[in-house]
């Protein structure tokens, strides 16, 4: 697809789209679903997104930083329930230092499991460093390719360096993830077009892709936002993704779900492979509050979701297996 083909399938509702994009996902990576581990350990972050309920200037979250050795043994315990990847999400706290990351990431890869990193922005030696000690994967989301909108949302931020920091990542070897928020205030079909145009350009191992929701506690709180047609144009901005990048891991995004209570499985059928369940302990996972109502099913729970549409669970690290053209 081209730019324009991508907006004007966008502006359809054709059902067609998302079947072709489960078709895609069945003959390039098959019917098994990834579960990565998701330890989110500290809702800390010097950042002020405009649309994140953990920005540095929201006031009104019990804040947390969870220790080495709690990291390490949540991380234990997802092991030990068989998840073969490991998900380490923050805010941008710049209580970790490159020293403690690396002594956390190389207990948890001990454990035999892939290790992914959600952290934000970091210098280039400190992604080698993180890289040198065994993180396999990084996630980095672009959340908009429309630089004004990304300005706009991101105070004393650059674009230019987001951008930089994710072909740093690819130049050292990290499978790379990145993706958007869909449905902001302002934001246009034709950038969601770019978005995904982007995803191709970067040739992205991993995308995230959710519906925005507002947080009381941002400037965007109280956007008038339709949920559901959020969450609809997510999963087309997905399915999209699916047919260009037909190898990729796509995750059925928590967000979905809390829109809808079957917006994984809908998620799964138009073109996903992953899920990340919340391994997090109970108090902290509450408290991480990137938008309000977040959906937390169990690990039980979802494999439950996953068999009630006889898919598979995987029993590898789910690493992208490249299309050879």
């Amino acid at each position: 697809m081209n730019k324009e083909e991508i907006i004007n399938t966008l502006k359809s509702d054709n059902s067609d789209l998302l079947i072709k994009a489960n078709n895609i996902r069945k003959q390039y990576v098959g019917d098994e679903i990834h579960l990565r581990g998701l330890i989110e350990f500290s809702n800390i972050c010097s950042r002020t997104c405009f649309y994140c309920g953990l920005r540095y200037e929201n006031h009104n979250i019990n804040r947390y930083r969870l220790s080495k050795e709690e990291i390490i043994n949540l991380a234990t315990i997802g092991k030990n329930a068989g998840l073969q990847t490991i998900v380490l999400q923050s805010g941008e706290d710049n209580y970790f230092n490159s020293k403690t990351l690396c002594q956390i990431i190389e207990k948890i890869k001990s454990l035999d499991v892939a290790v992914t990193l959600s952290i934000g922005e970091k210098t280039y030696q400190e992604y080698k460093d993180y890289k040198n000690a065994g993180a396999d994967r990084y996630l980095l989301r672009i959340e908009t390719t429309d630089k004004n909108l990304y300005k706009t949302l991101h105070p004393n931020m650059s674009f230019e360096h987001r951008m930089e920091c994710l072909y740093n990542l690819k130049e050292l070897g990290y499978e790379t993830g990145t993706g958007c928020l869909v449905g902001l205030p302002n934001q246009t079909i034709e950038s969601l077009a770019d978005d995904i145009l982007f995803f191709k350009k970067l040739d992205a191992d991993m995308i995230g892709i959710g519906p925005f929701i507002p947080h009381p506690g941002t400037p965007l709180g109280n956007s008038n936002i339709d949920l559901i047609k959020n969450l609809n144009l997510s999963i087309r901005v997905m399915a999209i993704t699916r047919i260009l990048l037909k190898d990729i891991n796509i995750p059925a995004t928590t967000a979905m779900e809390s829109i809808h209570p079957n917006g994984r499985i809908i998620a799964l059928k138009s073109g996903a492979n992953v899920i990340m369940p919340n391994i997090t302990d109970e108090l902290h996972k509450k408290e991480y509050e990137i938008y309000p109502d977040k959906n937390n099913e169990s690990l039980d729970t979802l494999i439950t979701k996953i068999k009630s549409i006889n898919r598979l669970i995987a029993n590898n690290k789910g690493f992208r297996k490249k299309i050879v053209s």
